[in-house]
């Protein structure tokens, strides 16, 4: 039994979005997040050699020996979402609506977060699949959010655009589900990991039936 996208999104709370200059790049970005304490990361199609990244950061273990969740975003069409989904994805995060992801994602049962700006985009998106991308989260603001969340009760928000990772809490009092960080992370080992195991809260049961976990972990 593997843990939900949203509940490892939801109790991660920070969610970083990668975007390198290729896939080693990515890679290492990938395994130094797995190693501080992360477990879902954001690799983008802006990336390239992406689908790569995806293939070889998936199969990762994090911190504490649990499959690393390892979603693609900037996914728009559906030949990126079936790439993404072949490669080992384990969810697709879209900027802005895009049906023929949204088709993909229905027809090979996957997690999609769509993206939207607009309240009737961000209804929509969390009406078809339980959670949606605020994009660009910046403009609008925590306020802006906070008046999605209250007509969006049950739906997962996340916010993504513009935001600090000192900013981050901020926008979880405001009703972020997980905030998508894409710059600013702390580069150095011990701060990154200080960073989500201040942010971090438990995840669910299934984590412990998890075939990943191992006792003393690692990212292997």
């Amino acid at each position: 039994m593997s843990c939900h996208p949203y509940a490892v999104m939801a109790a991660q709370r920070l969610l970083p979005v990668l975007r390198n200059t290729g896939a080693d790049e990515a890679v290492r970005a990938a395994t130094d997040l797995l190693a501080a304490g992360c477990r879902a990361v954001e690799l983008t199609t802006s990336t390239p050699g992406w689908a790569s990244a995806v293939a070889r950061t998936a199969p990762l273990t994090d911190a504490r020996g649990r499959r690393a969740l390892i979603g693609v975003g900037t996914v728009t069409t559906g030949a990126q979402a079936e790439e993404a989904l072949d490669a080992g994805a384990g969810f697709l995060v879209s900027p802005y609506p895009a049906p023929a992801v949204r088709e993909v994602a229905r027809r090979r049962a996957a997690v999609f977060v769509e993206g939207g700006f607009t309240p009737g985009e961000i209804a929509a998106a969390a009406r078809s699949a339980g959670a949606a991308k605020v994009f660009p989260a910046h403009v609008g603001g925590p306020d802006f959010l906070r008046s999605l969340k209250a007509v969006l009760p049950d739906a997962l928000l996340v916010p993504t655009g513009g935001i600090r990772p000192d900013e981050v809490r901020t926008w979880l009092a405001a009703g972020a589900g997980a905030v998508g960080i894409g710059s600013g992370l702390p580069a150095e080992p011990a701060r990154l990991a200080a960073l989500f195991a201040e942010l971090a809260g438990p995840c669910c049961e299934a984590c412990g039936a998890d075939p990943g976990e191992q006792p003393g972990g690692g990212v292997r």
